[in-house]
């Protein structure tokens, strides 16, 4: 009984001996612990001390070096600006020497000009005192003298200098006029081109009447779309089988033939495709105005011009003058000035390339003030063309003096090819400058997009943008048209001025 009460007490005193003995045990850990964690940052302090070190001595060793450096390069300065100076010091001793020796030839050459003077002056009064003595034993002077002798040798043989004086003109006149002839006849034979005049016309084959309905369109739209695009006017009339274009300005009617032919091979005939007719014939024929120069260029032998030159000489290709191709007219002349300089012995290439190149001007003479041979020159300047070159040019029309022989040839060889019967029309110059004097003068107004004259001359058709004018306006303008017209030109008959404001609006469905 007494063991069974005694155990409760037993196991309470194990129990308290067992606590007592694990917080002993905490304690002890815990100190161990905190040894090892004071121990450990001890040592990265030691650690980090070390590196501290380290670290201190490598820059001390880096900034030394940098000084060492910073030392030997400024030694290595210091010794090119000695060397510098030493170097500048030599060639200002040498330049003093080059002076002193300047002074002293210039100084000798001096006294020996003043000894030439001398003796030259001691010269002429000998000459002076000899002639003197020559006139008093003769009694006559230096001038009575050679008057005397030239006297008496006219006196004697005064018919027979006449005469010898008279056969020689005579004879050389001949012979030169006779050569002239034969020359111009020969080269004139020997380029036999045509001299058709150029019309202001053309006319466009088709195949059948009934496309003439298409073209003219509904209510004339798309005959007035050709028109206003190209700036011709386009007459549909009962001639069968062909329409025809008319228009003072050779370029447009080719670019509205172009057009036109591709509209009746392609039969949609509408407004939005004329205009990309119109467009794709520009480039076309710009590409055959390219063609055009190349081909006249390799014909008469010039291959030296800039790219930019023979777009221009292209341009002349639909160029005319008095009714006479511009361009066919500068490769005639071309051939007949290289022939006139292997005859008199000109240099042939300046001449040729003078001649095709002598109405140059032409090509922009409506849009640049100023002659087209003053034009031309500039143009010519500016590409880098020899100036042998434009002197053999600029005096075709007498606007220059004759400073080459080559400028006489191509003046020459221009006059003949002008010349030629039937080759140009002073009636056809002077219509087609009204017209353009037309178009000018209309063009000259702000608000005006494109003007175009029509019907010979008769009418003047100006487009306007309808965003700078209002309807009032336009009608005002037809009006300051029609005064300028009656002030500036010249014309039989009266010319109708028709003002076109046309609202467009375009938008695209997405």
């Amino acid at each position: 009984m007494e063991l069974i009460t005694q155990q409760p007490v037993i196991a309470i005193v194990l129990v308290s001996v067992g606590i007592i003995a694990g917080y002993l045990a905490r304690i002890m850990i815990a100190k161990q612990q905190q040894n090892s964690v004071e121990l450990k940052t001890q040592k990265q302090l030691l650690d980090a001390k070390g590196v501290a070190q380290s670290t201190v001595l490598e820059a001390k060793d880096k900034a030394t070096k940098i000084l060492e450096e910073a030392k030997v390069e400024e030694r290595k300065r210091a010794s090119e600006i000695s060397k510098l100076e030493e170097r500048i010091a030599n060639k200002e001793e040498a330049h003093d020497k080059r002076v002193v020796e300047f002074d002293k030839e210039k100084v000798e050459l001096k006294g020996t000009v003043e000894r030439v003077r001398a003796a030259q002056e001691a010269l002429k009064n000998k000459e002076g005192e000899q002639i003197a003595e020559l006139a008093r034993i003769a009694n006559l002077s230096e001038e009575e003298a050679k008057n005397a002798m030239f006297k008496k040798l006219e006196k004697n043989y005064e018919s027979d200098f006449l005469e010898r004086m008279h056969k020689l003109e005579l004879q050389g006149e001949e012979r030169l006029a006779r050569k002239g002839r034969d020359i111009l006849a020969s080269i004139i034979q020997r380029v036999a081109t045509s001299t058709a005049s150029e019309v202001t016309t053309t006319s466009v084959s088709i195949p059948s009447d009934e496309i003439k309905g298409k073209i003219i369109g509904r209510e004339g739209r798309n005959i007035r779309a050709l028109e206003r695009a190209s700036g011709v006017e386009v007459i549909v009339d009962d001639t069968p089988g062909a329409i025809v274009i008319s228009s003072f300005d050779p370029v447009r009617r080719q670019i509205a033939r172009v057009a036109l032919e591709d509209l009746i091979l392609d039969g949609r005939i509408q407004p939005a495709k004329i205009e990309e007719s119109v467009e794709r014939a520009k480039s076309q024929v710009e590409k055959i105005m390219k063609d055009a120069a190349e081909a006249a260029a390799y014909e008469v032998g010039v291959f030296d011009m800039d790219p930019r030159l023979m777009q221009l000489v292209g341009r002349l290709k639909f160029r005319t003058s008095y009714g006479q191709n511009v361009l066919q007219h500068s490769v005639e002349m071309a051939h007949i000035s290289g022939m006139l300089a292997s005859e008199l012995g000109a240099d042939v290439a300046i001449s040729k390339k003078g001649a095709l190149l002598h109405d140059i001007g032409k090509a922009v003479d409506h849009e640049v003030q100023g002659t087209h041979v003053e034009i031309g020159r500039r143009i010519l300047q500016k590409f880098g063309v020899e100036h042998s070159v434009v002197q053999a040019m600029q005096s075709h029309h007498e606007e220059y003096p004759y400073e080459t022989l080559e400028s006489i040839i191509v003046q020459t060889a221009d006059a003949i090819s002008a010349g030629r019967p039937g080759a140009r029309r002073d009636s056809v110059e002077n219509y087609i400058k009204r017209l353009e004097d037309l178009e000018a003068i209309a063009s000259s107004f702000e608000p005006v997009e494109k003007s175009y004259a029509i019907q010979a001359g008769r009418e003047i058709r100006v487009f306007v943008t309808p965003e700078k004018i209002s309807d009032l306006e336009a009608k005002k303008l037809a009006r300051d048209i029609a005064n300028r017209i009656e002030q500036e030109l010249k014309y039989p008959g009266e010319i109708k001025v028709n003002v076109i404001r046309e609202t467009r609006v375009v938008e695209f469905a997405r």
